[in-house]
């Protein structure tokens, strides 16, 4: 299985089963994603530099407006899409092989985790990986330490409230918080 096959089977939401040339196929990509991530997060670069770092590990442009600190990990690397003016804080980890979207002008807080994975509950079968993909709106913001489960899409313009687990579908336009996060409020304006 290559690259490209792996990722419509991963993006058709296709159950990928332990042991199978597709779980081999993830593992190869994921130590290139540890050896990006290893450059990225040893010594300063100067933005542009960052910039060139998360387009390799992505396997896709990213803008120029795109704002990263790390550290950062990301334990697939090519199942991430960046809008523009995206900044993500120090510390954050994406487990993207399920993918992720972030939608244009999204602040992503100090340590916020996006996972897209989940394993099967069958004993037998937990090395199986069943991925749901995360879709972060426009203009959303993660406070620190937010962590976004798979298959969740959070509408745009909402602010996710720092230390929230958010563990299904945020509206857009308003305030979320807790574990699990739920909505406090609509956001003015």
């Amino acid at each position: 299985m290559t690259l490209p096959e792996l990722l419509a089977v991963l993006n058709a939401g296709e159950t990928i089963a332990g042991g199978s040339p597709g779980h081999a196929v993830m593992h190869d990509t994921s130590q290139e994603a540890l050896r990006i991530a290893g450059e990225l997060n040893t010594g300063y670069h100067p933005p542009a530099r960052v910039r060139e770092l998360l387009a390799e590990l992505t396997g896709r442009p990213i803008d120029e407006t795109v704002t990263l600190f790390p550290p950062f990990t990301a334990d697939f690397g090519k199942n991430i899409r960046i809008g523009a003016r995206v900044f993500i804080n120090s510390g954050c980890r994406f487990q993207d092989q399920g993918g992720i979207s972030i939608g244009d002008d999204c602040l992503i807080g100090h340590n916020a985790v996006i996972a897209t994975l989940q394993h099967g509950m069958e004993p037998s079968r937990r090395a199986d990986l069943i991925p749901s993909p995360v879709v972060i709106g426009r203009n959303v913001w993660l406070g620190a330490n937010v962590t976004v489960l798979p298959g969740v899409t959070i509408g745009d313009d909402s602010v996710i409230g720092a230390g929230s687990v958010v563990t299904k579908d945020i509206p857009a336009g308003v305030i979320a918080v807790g574990s699990p996060a739920r909505v406090v409020r609509a956001i003015d304006g």
